[in-house]
């Protein structure tokens, strides 16, 4: 595995983003992104799969190249919720959701759904969950999240959420826990436009941020944070784009040391208003580890250009860029260890 001192500029930008790609195959695009950007991860959809041969043929041949250009291993990783958010349809295993499962309170399931899980996505060379939904939706709200989330107890959804994290990562997958700090109070969908949210920072303590800290002591590997902006906390950020949440929140406050990625940067919610220049410096300066850009290769290509240009222009970008990639590369030693 590598170590940080040994990895060039390039490797310090590209190990941050997370991209999206079309084909089903080691493609053109998919080669470019690996071999000339550096790229630490990938996120897997529905137009990547056909069946399990074909998707560990294609995790297998990105690997193998990431190896072959001296880059660490890829993290790969997809949205396998279960319920209405679920890439891999059967033959793999189609679970009810969160929602199901929080309604029959079952322990059971949610070990069910995180070991059955991890397996099948660990078999076709998958290595990251971008799961569980730790949003909690209060009574009565027509919330986006309202089919994907666990309930509205908070207790409950801490509860279920750390079976499932504390599953998935026994089993060799690293969870993500999301969307932090909650976006379970949201109406307006974040893939459309940016979503306001004005709550009070006690009743987030109470309610949305107790499932996170419940995952966090439960030592999730990872953390999503959200596309929306809570006034109370920072009235000018989204929380993805948010020192005051990422840096003072989430790791200062309550103590997560694991990576912290975006939403995904293609989102209305960010695309419809900030520009990647603007970006690239707020997710620096909060200390968020990975951009997740799912469907642009434009803007991933100019992510990659504007981290790469802070690592070699500014002395205090280079030293964040490396705290962040140490957090990253800490990552794949404990998950992305096992051969391609």
């Amino acid at each position: 595995m590598y170590k940080i001192d040994s990895l060039t500029d390039e490797q310090l930008a590209g190990q941050r983003l997370m991209v999206g790609f079309r084909s089903k195959v080691l493609d053109e695009e998919l080669r470019f992104m690996i071999e000339k950007m550096h790229v630490g991860g990938l996120i897997l959809f529905k137009r990547n799969v056909s069946d399990p041969s074909q998707l560990a043929e294609l995790c297998r041949a990105a690997q193998a190249l990431a190896r072959e250009n001296g880059n660490p291993k890829l993290v790969i990783s997809i949205d396998q919720e279960g319920g209405p958010v679920a890439r891999l349809g059967p033959p793999f295993t189609v679970f009810p959701g969160n929602r199901a499962i929080g309604e029959a309170g079952s322990d059971a399931a949610a070990t069910e759904f995180g070991t059955i899980t991890a397996r099948e996505l660990t078999d076709v060379g998958i290595n990251m969950n971008f799961a569980p939904v730790l949003d909690v939706v209060p009574h009565g709200l027509d919330s986006v999240m309202a089919d994907r989330v666990f309930g509205e107890d908070p207790e409950l959804v801490a509860h279920l959420g750390s079976v499932v994290i504390e599953t998935l990562q026994a089993n060799g997958i690293s969870a993500t826990a999301k969307h932090f700090p909650g976006i379970g109070r949201t109406t307006v969908d974040s893939h459309v436009d940016l979503p306001y949210l004005d709550v009070e920072r006690q009743a987030l303590d109470s309610t949305d941020l107790a499932p996170f800290a419940a995952a966090i002591r439960s030592g999730v590997e990872a953390v999503m944070l959200s596309h929306v902006v809570y006034r109370d906390l920072d009235p000018a950020w989204p929380a993805s784009l948010s020192a005051i949440i990422a840096r003072d929140l989430l790791r200062k406050t309550m103590g997560f040391e694991g990576v912290a990625i975006t939403d995904d940067l293609d989102m209305g919610a960010v695309d419809k208003h900030f520009d990647v220049d603007a970006i690239v410096r707020r997710i620096s300066d909060a200390g968020i580890d990975i951009a997740l850009i799912c469907h642009g290769r434009n803007k991933a290509e100019a992510a990659y250009e504007a981290l790469l240009k802070a690592v070699r222009e500014s002395e205090e970008a280079r030293t964040k860029a490396t705290a962040s990639v140490q957090r990253i590369l800490n990552m794949k030693r404990k998950y992305m260890t096992r051969e391609s």
